[in-house]
């Protein structure tokens, strides 16, 4: 990394934040990073997702990875680490660690391939609560969630997390990134209509201590 590109994610990393806190201690049940992407990476990212083959979610249990549309009903495809979208993965990298760094500060090794994800109104898509931890290769500590649709482009489907009591709607503007420790219960509501995109990633690491 270059002496400006390090001064530019210094700076960037200044403008973290989560609402009503002040001052981080690791404890935060998420975080928002808005505007880490610009609308034309944003565009980039929508159409080589686009240009993928989606095929139906499923949700993974001890054995198997079963298609239950009482529980998730969605399109997803992954992106492979090939040279067309290295640059993506090098700038989420970077954006793992200046995150990962300033709030959890969680000890991790590398992260999944990142999923793009399709709700759709003629499929009544959601997603039930749940946690992204659970029957996977390697323990997930950390999920971020990068907001690929405008608000106007669609109505319902929420990013909704529970924490606590309290169910948080999170926020729906266009190039938002959410983190969230991958132990967090979360859900997203039903489309009404329109289409809504939305990259998601977990990151790996050893078990907690």
């Amino acid at each position: 990394m270059s002496a400006w590109e390090a001064m530019w994610w210094k700076w960037r990393a200044a403008h973290l934040r989560c609402d009503g806190v002040s001052a981080y201690t690791g404890t935060e049940p998420f975080v928002l990073w808005p505007g880490v992407f610009s609308d034309a990476e944003l565009d980039r990212i929508v159409a080589y997702g686009d240009a993928l083959q989606l095929h139906d979610a499923t949700v993974k249990t001890a054995t198997t990875a079963e298609g239950l549309n009482s529980v998730r009903s969605t399109k997803v495809a992954f992106f492979d680490q090939v040279p067309d979208i290295k640059w993506l993965y090098e700038k989420m990298s970077n954006i793992v660690f200046e995150l990962n760094r300033k709030t959890y500060q969680f000890e991790l090794f590398g992260m999944e391939r990142f999923q793009y994800t399709v709700y759709n109104q003629g499929g009544q898509d959601h997603y039930g609560w749940h946690m992204d931890q659970g029957h996977t290769k390697s323990p997930r500590k950390l999920s971020l969630v990068l907001q690929l649709s405008a608000p106007t482009d669609y109505e319902g489907c929420n990013l909704e997390i529970q924490p606590s009591a309290k169910v948080e709607t999170m926020p729906r503007e266009r190039g938002t990134l959410v983190a969230f420790p991958s132990y967090i219960v979360h859900r997203v509501t039903p489309i009404q209509s329109g289409v809504r995109r939305s990259l998601v990633i977990w990151c790996n690491g050893p078990r907690f201590r």
